[in-house]
């Protein structure tokens, strides 16, 4: 439980990949922005191949390692259980490569305590040094397409700077392997957990891993767009794709209608089945919205 007179126990989680040349000044900086706090750190090594795990227990953290690289959803779902072993009250999850500012966790922390759930840390509330224009347009697009979905305002739905209570750890689960940011959020507010943004600072930092190209991040992007909509909009979805095919069925149709009627000819049984071919798939494909709607609800 948050608040009272017993301060809640905090744990600082952070993933970490090949992050030796940052990792120790992170944790010397949340270690002086925590220092009134009752917390721990903990770094969860998602397959480390260089000194990030040796430097990190030189400074006396928690460090759980991955056999190898699992990716950053498998990293998240291992602090959220490393991090329920210790009973924390408030979970913080933070990067490895230095891109938030520790000074700023308290931040996150305090809208724990005034009474949200799940708390963003967003770089578009705030200040962002520099984010690449493709990395920025697809940010802006992923937190549109998750505030239709939520029905919430969502500023920065990629943020990797967040924090929550222990109750959202135990109930959202997180069953993605390429992202955790959006899963939690629309999972969160399925549950009707009480969601907020904080105005933060993004550094410049490395570039990113996840990317190894502008053309690779925006293919990834709109693949995880249209998950998010598949998943959590059925009828959206399908709906758009068999509507699409049904209406082009039907246009179709009605050409091939004028033609005999104007001609007593049909111009090509090839058009004709077309026609019919793109109406029913249409049809089955807005049917399938409807089920995927009913099952999801």
């Amino acid at each position: 439980m948050v608040g009272g007179k017993k301060k809640p126990k905090i744990i600082v989680t952070i993933p970490a990949y090949n992050e030796e040349k940052t990792i120790a000044a992170v944790i010397s900086g949340i270690r002086r922005a925590m220092g009134g706090y009752n917390y721990a750190i903990q770094i969860i090594d998602d397959g480390s191949t260089d000194k990030t795990v040796e430097i990190a227990r030189k400074t006396g953290v928690k460090v759980v390692s991955h056999p190898k690289n699992y990716g950053l959803a498998a990293a998240f779902n291992t602090e959220l259980e490393e991090a329920l072993k210790t009973n924390a009250d408030i979970i913080v999850h933070t990067d490895a490569d230095g891109q938030y500012l520790p000074e700023e966790i308290p931040l996150l922390v305090k809208a724990i305590e005034n009474g949200a759930d799940l708390v963003l840390g967003s770089r578009f509330m705030g200040k962002i040094e520099s984010m690449p224009l493709l990395n920025r347009l697809g940010n802006i697009a992923f937190s549109k397409v998750i505030s239709e979905i939520t029905k919430i305002k969502v500023t920065d739905a990629q943020t990797g700077f967040r924090a929550f209570t222990r109750k959202v750890a135990e109930s959202v689960k997180i069953s993605s392997n390429y992202t955790y940011t959006h899963e939690q959020l629309i999972r969160a507010e399925r549950l009707k957990f009480k969601i907020t943004e904080v105005p933060v600072t993004a550094k410049k930092t490395r570039k990113s891993r996840l990317m190894r190209s502008p053309f690779d991040y925006a293919l990834k992007a709109w693949i995880t767009i249209l998950r998010l909509y598949r998943d959590y909009e059925p009828l959206k979805f399908f709906g758009m794709i068999g509507g699409s095919l049904f209406l082009a069925g039907f246009v179709m149709g009605i050409f091939i209608l004028i033609t005999l009627l104007e001609t007593e000819t049909v111009g090509g049984i090839p058009r004709v089945v077309l026609s019919a071919l793109l109406i029913l798939t249409g049809i089955q494909i807005v049917s399938l919205g409807f089920l995927a709607d009913m099952n999801r609800r």
